[in-house]
């Protein structure tokens, strides 16, 4: 009887190293200010992160304009642009075919302000604060 493998749940070496490669690309076109967009010419806009599908036809770049204003309008623009970014990112990464490219807004940081919050929570503060008791059995040995 032949074992199947199965595929693991998280993204192929390759999925991640044309991912970073798309990434890259993505973001020295809208740093370099080729796009002739007034939305995408005033802010600055980080790429965190860019997904890509197993099959590496479609590329998921999730974006944040700086200060995280106006990130509707900057979504809107950049799907504006899509033929524009992937001509782009097609001449600067050598693919077989050029990705299709969906922009999603990141929420990353929103998340990791949330886990911060609740790490600096009064509860989480206080069980893990070392208790006072302990704290003279230490000095005493």
């Amino acid at each position: 009887m032949a074992k199947r493998f199965e595929q693991t749940t998280g993204p192929s070496q390759r999925q991640q190293r044309v991912a970073e490669l798309v990434r890259h690309a993505l973001a020295e076109v809208l740093s370099r200010g080729d796009l002739q967009d007034d939305m995408l010419a005033r802010h600055v806009i980080t790429i965190p992160e860019v997904r890509m599908s197993p099959d590496l036809k479609l590329a998921t770049a999730y974006v944040m304009p700086l200060g995280g204003k106006d990130i509707d309008a900057v979504l809107k623009a950049l799907d504006k642009n899509k033929k524009v970014l992937r001509q782009e990112v097609a001449r600067r990464v050598n693919l077989k075919f050029a990705p299709e490219l969906r922009f999603r807004r990141d929420e990353s940081f929103d998340e990791a302000a949330r886990i911060d919050a609740l790490l600096r929570s009064e509860k989480v503060v206080r069980d893990t604060a070392k208790p006072a008791d302990d704290a003279s059995d230490d000095s005493d040995e």
